[in-house]
């Protein structure tokens, strides 16, 4: 699976994200949250009802008020839009941390897909220590025995 942009890919071997490969057994978990620039709105906001008090103080003529209120829209626009913010979580290591643009329902998707995997593998290596181990007991059990009165 790949994302939309391409640069996010869901292998056999691991998730790569930026030309950079994790591989599914060292990673814990996968979460992505949606992040709003809270710079932004704020400073967007702020601009638009500075800008529009002004005018209806009559502090600002027209055309000045509509491209501070234009200017202070398109900011908060801007900072609505926001990011996509993966966490990939490492165990015994710092989480990494990446920002990727676009709608969050389609990095959801992947991310659901990424933690699926990473369970699959981690069940596969744990049955098959657990049958190594089984194996290892058995054989030690059965092993030669020692010899009758001594």
């Amino acid at each position: 699976m790949r994302s939309e942009d391409s640069r996010v890919a869901l292998t056999n071997d691991g998730l790569e994200i930026n030309d950079e490969l994790f591989g599914w057994r060292e990673l814990e978990g996968v979460d992505v949250q949606p992040v709003r620039w809270l710079l932004g709105v704020l400073g967007g906001g702020l601009v638009l009802c500075g800008f529009m008090l002004g005018y209806l103080q009559f502090w600002l003529h027209t055309m000045p008020a509509a491209l501070g209120m234009a200017a202070g829209a398109l900011l908060l626009v801007w900072g609505a839009r926001g990011t996509n913010r993966w966490r990939l979580h490492r165990p015994g290591r710092e989480a990494r941390h990446f920002a990727f643009s676009g709608p969050a329902r389609s990095w959801q998707q992947l991310a659901s897909e990424a933690n699926y995997r990473i369970r699959q593998r981690h069940n596969e290596a744990a049955a098959a220590a657990a049958y190594w181990l089984h194996e290892a007991e058995r054989s030690a059990f059965s092993g030669p025995e020692a010899p009758v009165g001594s």
